[in-house]
């Protein structure tokens, strides 16, 4: 990290070396009053050349790692925060400084500050404690200002919490479920994980346990704990619910084989404050033949506070610009508006996407594709495309386009948080596929820096973004 502070600034002077050629270029070649016509903007029908000078333009000059630099230096922008405000207004200006149409849709957010945490493991009759890493589940309820003790439980499923019956009343019940390392979906293995903390503390307390802590869902031995929201079921007793690193949750596991009876103490000061105004924010360029058409780039400008979230999704968002920027510079003058959006509040709830699908004026335009790019900042392999195997065989023909950037397949699924409120309306879901075997090393911890994201895996990610936006916003579905 420290060796990327001492060298971004060349770096970003390097990255901008074409572009200042590229300005000094048509300064000396601008057309006067005699002089030869100009050479005309390429065609609607010229999609490979625009595909490639898309991607030339691109790998020269690697401009998303900029977007994300910047972004990143804006600090962790947890929903409700003035982390979250600064990245609102850095994202506007950004839009705005490159010429795009720009403006802000408003929005309210939960509120959730995250406070303090700590956790020990208290073995009785011994002199020493174990102190672990803990980081409090977003949305959790506070313990007490002194904390809590008792003694703990440990389980790998729901149906083992079932089993276990009145034992686990007024206890601290610990699901210790690794992330399976063996499936090839990285997402898969999440998801199968991420549960636990996700319902864990409503199951647990409906039980009559005191506090709920699970194991990070990560594949990585380390002492990086990772969050995430926590949801508390309508109607069930709330207890505290907190994430412990992987190397702690072996080490908890260890000591409850060895002393059945060992406790645990938790401490969290986090609360939740009143729902705070926050933005959606909209750049684009305007479709002249078909505006009310739109082709829209999506991903979510909110991350948790742990770090700044690089991959999550700062990449995203770095990306969305990136593309807006290498559309306008390929020269293409698109049929169909291709859009832009940064939304709010996709890690607490996903109102962000909600509201913008039903924001005002939204019943007059015609979403056709809507693509998010929320699983980090690898390098491409695919899209995940919804609507059937007529729209799938339609975008299919678009992977020439694609392949010379990294594209390997387009598939069936769907898409993302944010863009799926639109499909109500006829939008074909799309999501952009990177390289995710490392994402959840990261995902929603410390470890969420700069150094993990490598500038032309970035980079690669806008231009088959760019390049698909392209070819729907000529060619529609």
């Amino acid at each position: 990290m420290a060796f990327l502070q001492k060298v971004s600034p060349f770096l970003r002077s390097a990255r901008l070396i074409p572009t200042v050629l590229l300005a000094l270029a048509i300064s000396c070649t601008t057309n006067h009053p005699g002089d030869e016509a100009p050479v005309p903007a390429p065609t609607a029908t010229d999609l490979d050349r625009i595909a490639e000078t898309i991607r030339t333009n691109g790998l020269t000059r690697e401009g998303a790692f900029d977007f994300l630099e910047a972004l990143y230096a804006v600090g962790p922008r947890l929903t409700g925060s003035d982390g979250a405000a600064r990245g609102v207004d850095w994202a506007k200006k950004t839009f705005e400084s490159l010429g795009f149409e720009t403006w802000l849709e408003k929005i309210l957010v939960p509120h959730w500050v995250r406070g303090e945490a700590a956790a020990e493991i208290i073995l009785p009759g011994a002199a020493g404690r174990d102190p672990l890493a803990a980081a409090g589940l977003g949305g959790s309820i506070p313990t007490p200002p002194a904390g809590l003790t008792a003694k703990v439980i440990e389980v790998k499923s729901f149906d083992e919490l079932e089993k276990a019956g009145s034992l686990v009343r007024g206890r601290i019940v610990f699901f210790n479920a690794p992330m399976d390392r063996a499936l090839m979906d990285t997402f898969r293995a999440y998801g199968e994980a991420a549960q636990f903390r996700v319902r864990g503390a409503s199951e647990a307390a409906k039980r009559g346990a005191v506090a709920s802590i699970v194991r990070s869902p990560t594949g990585r031995l380390d002492d990086h704990p990772h969050t995430g929201i926590v949801t508390y079921e309508p109607g069930a007793p709330r207890v505290p619910a907190a994430a412990i690193s992987t190397l702690g949750a072996d080490l908890l596991s260890a000591r409850l084989r060895e002393r059945p009876d060992a406790e645990m103490m938790l401490r969290m000061t986090c609360e939740t404050l009143p729902d705070a105004a926050s933005a959606n924010v909209v750049g684009q360029i305007r479709g002249t033949e078909k505006p009310e058409e739109i082709v829209l780039l999506g991903a979510h400008l909110d991350s948790w506070d742990l770090s700044a979230g690089a991959n999550d999704d700062a990449a995203g968002c770095a990306q969305c610009l990136e593309a807006l920027r290498l559309i306008r510079d390929s020269g293409l003058k698109p049929k169909r508006t291709i859009r832009a959006v940064l939304f709010m509040n996709e890690e607490f709830g996903g109102s962000g996407g909600r509201d913008y699908a039903a924001a005002a004026g939204r019943s007059r335009e015609r979403h056709i594709a809507a693509m998010e790019s929320d699983r980090g900042a690898g390098a491409p392999e695919g899209f995940l495309v919804g609507g059937g195997t007529a729209t799938l065989e339609k975008l299919k023909a678009f992977e020439p386009l694609l392949r010379p950037s990294g594209i390997l397949w387009i598939r069936p699924g769907g898409g993302g948080v944010d863009i799926g409120p639109l499909a109500a309306g006829g939008a074909v879901m799309m999501s952009f596929m990177p390289d995710v075997q490392r994402y959840f090393d990261y995902h929603h911890s410390a470890l969420d820096t700069l150094d993990s994201v490598h500038p032309r895996e970035l980079e690669l990610g806008a231009i088959v973004m760019a390049v698909m936006a392209a070819a729907l916003a000529e060619k529609g579905i």
